[in-house]
């Protein structure tokens, strides 16, 4: 009995196999429950493999250089480093992992600072364990993915700097003054200019904002970048971020123009 040779397919009925690795996460929360539950939940999806567990920012950053994660889990609120630093951090040093946030805090100034440093997405804790799933595979693949909470306030920041777009160069320089707390004398002189002058810019700043006084106008500042947050009416603020180095005092006028 003679047996025959298995005849070859043909080039284009090979069939090819391709196996994808598990994403591999790195889990930020200084709640102990929070990391179990995560690190029974994830696992579940085959597509996902929990590498290790940081209880703070700081030990996020440590574990990171270490186990170069594709993926971080990220809480915000957490001791000895928060997790906006400790996004920044990651983000800085490894390019190559992402990072997505996991929180409960729901406001405009924290939805910014971590997008601005680098989280590619930003979920809140009563997110769904499949969204979440997918949304950690969407960050490996370089993909966004906000809870649409986050993604509404996010759009209406951007309505707002699209506003702040409209404010002339002068008018920016204006605003960082007020930002620093500078009275309207001292922005005169600081920039060489009158003070009718830098009254006419604050009016027109405030026109464009739709801000009623100089509180509101360092606020928005702070929330658009201008000016850091916890330096928003001090001269500290102003020294780094203004044109050079105030000689008037800190403004304590809440004034109009």
């Amino acid at each position: 009995m003679t047996t025959q040779a298995a005849t070859p397919l043909p080039d284009h009925l090979h069939l090819k196999i391709i196996v994808r690795a598990p994403v591999r996460i790195l889990i930020a929360d200084d709640h102990e429950v929070v990391r179990q539950g995560l690190c029974r939940l994830l696992p579940l999806d085959p597509e996902l493999e929990v590498v290790g567990e940081a209880a703070n920012g700081r030990e996020a950053v440590r574990l990171s250089m270490r186990l170069r994660p594709d993926v971080v889990v990220m809480d915000l609120l957490m001791p000895d480093m928060d997790g906006t630093t400790a996004t920044q951090l990651i983000r800085r040093e490894l390019p190559d992992t992402q990072v997505v946030i996991l929180t409960s805090v729901l406001d405009d100034d924290s939805i910014v600072a971590a997008v601005r440093a680098g989280a590619i997405g930003y979920l809140l804790k009563e997110t769904g364990a499949v969204e979440l799933r997918q949304a950690i595979k969407l960050a490996a693949s370089r993909q966004a993915q906000l809870s649409p909470k986050i993604a509404a306030r996010l759009m209406r920041t951007v309505a707002n700097l699209e506003r702040h777009v409209a404010l002339s160069e002068r008018e920016v320089g204006v605003l960082r003054l007020i930002a620093g707390g500078l009275a309207n004398k001292d922005i005169a002189r600081e920039l060489f200019i009158t003070e009718k002058t830098v009254k006419s810019h604050v009016s027109n700043i405030f026109g464009k904002l739709g801000v009623r006084s100089r509180t509101q106008a360092a606020l928005y500042a702070g929330r658009i970048g201008l000016l850091p947050r916890d330096q928003v009416g001090s001269r500290e603020g102003f020294r780094k971020f203004g044109r050079q180095a105030a000689s008037g005092r800190k403004s304590q006028s809440a004034e109009l123009p």
